[in-house]
């Protein structure tokens, strides 16, 4: 089985986990471990209404990651095109980094919906991405053996998927609270021969609700935002991701009007198998 922390990633190179090719046992980990849920996204004031109009987010997002054995595998499984009825063995490892811009223009409307101030988001990315794969890979079909060494790489650098953004937001004294829809729209760049891709392959539903205890007149925040992702299965792959929770948090504390500072987190996993 491959479940690894990679699964908490939602962007970086491509290492996909076709755990369920290589292995008997049910897989617990995104495709390409790359979930659409970018963890820590929603921290401090997720859930405090803003002011009407419009307004617009910008991103740099850096990561590196570092896979070795059944991982880096997988993902030379699916670019070498070897049956799934091979036996391998390896001694490989796989790296990736990311360095991608997110752009998110928001709409937050002045009438009232439900009570709660309404509001529309439309994110994109544009970017690179890179990876490689280093060692050697042997597989054997019958009295075929194929034995692949040296060094694999490439670097993209394009667009990704968009990800629409619906959030609901009510205020009660110190009291907040959240309600959102989002998902995503998989028209970014995808190659599933690839190794560093900068779209998901596949598309996703995600709801959720957050709350956010805010006392102006202490100064002190904090926030948590829980929600659960349907991932529908990639056309390209015929491989489908389970459903994963998610929940951000975040504490802060106003040394002014214009300045906070405090500290965000998350907790990620994925609750049900994948498929394909």
């Amino acid at each position: 089985m491959v479940s690894i922390a990679l699964k908490k990633l939602r962007i970086g190179c491509a290492i996909t986990l076709a755990a369920l090719v290589l292995y008997p046992d049910v897989s617990h980990a995104d495709e390409s471990g790359i979930s659409f849920w970018l963890p820590g996204q929603e921290g401090s004031l997720a859930a405090t209404p803003t002011t009407s109009g419009w307004s617009i987010g910008a991103i740099y997002y850096h990561t590196n990651v570092n896979a070795t054995g059944a991982a880096a595998a997988a993902r030379e499984f699916q670019v070498g095109r070897f049956s799934p009825t091979v036996n391998i063995n390896l001694n490989v490892s796989l790296s990736g980094q990311g360095d991608l811009a997110f752009v998110a223009p928001t709409y937050t409307f002045a009438t009232p919906l439900f009570g709660g101030q309404a509001s529309m988001t439309l994110a994109g990315i544009y970017g690179r991405s890179a990876a490689s794969i280093a060692g050697t890979l042997t597989a054997a079909a019958g009295p075929i053996v194929t034995t692949r060494s040296g060094f694999l790489e490439d670097a993209l650098t394009s667009y990704g998927d968009l990800y629409p953004t619906f959030k609901l937001k009510w205020n009660s004294g110190v009291n907040n609270y959240m309600f959102y829809a989002t998902g995503d729209i998989p028209v970014g760049d995808y190659n599933p021969s690839r190794l560093a891709n900068i779209g998901t392959g596949h598309g996703a539903i995600d709801l959720g609700g957050g709350y956010t205890y805010l006392n102006p007149a202490t100064g002190d925040e904090f926030s948590g935002v829980a929600g659960f992702t349907y991932n529908f299965k990639n056309p390209d792959t015929q491989y489908q991701s389970g459903i994963d929770f998610h929940f951000d948090w975040g504490v802060s504390h106003f040394m002014s009007k214009q300045v906070f500072v405090g500290f965000v987190g998350y907790a990620y996993q994925q609750i049900t198998d994948d498929f394909g």
